[in-house]
């Protein structure tokens, strides 16, 4: 899961990332989960490069599961943008989060524990995602 804005600001967690309970940086060198890191954060550029745009299969994918959510009440825990009055210490903002999504909307954000440095790069991500909304 990575957390904040979309593109080279995300922040990836991983000090939450595990491979069947295994922290994952116990399990995949350093530099090798940076450059999956780095592919993910260059990953909708590239595909826009290659066909003009990213708005095909992933956005639907992420539409179809959220209102799946909804009108089932799976209270099903996904990544989106909803407004945060207060979480992650942010305010006024939609922003990616993990929440709980079921029958009446998003019903929780869930506030995972963060690093000092992903907490930082979510500041950093925050202060590009206030950028993009007062332009």
């Amino acid at each position: 899961m990575v957390l904040g804005g979309h593109g080279d600001d995300m922040v990836p967690v991983l000090s939450m990332t595990t491979i069947n309970g295994i922290p994952v940086s116990t399990l995949i060198p350093k530099d090798k989960i940076g450059a999956i890191i780095e592919r993910t954060r260059k990953g909708g550029g590239e595909i826009v490069n290659l066909m003009g745009t990213s708005a095909y299969y992933a956005p639907a994918t992420s539409a179809v599961a959220m209102a799946e959510a909804f009108l089932f009440d799976q209270k099903r825990l996904l990544a989106a943008r909803p407004y945060l009055d207060g979480e992650y210490g942010y305010k006024d903002l939609f922003m990616g989060v993990p929440i709980v999504i079921g029958g009446r909307g998003v019903e929780k954000i869930i506030e995972i524990p963060l690093s000092s440095e992903e907490k930082a790069m979510l500041e950093k991500s925050a202060k590009s995602v206030q950028g993009v909304v007062t332009s």
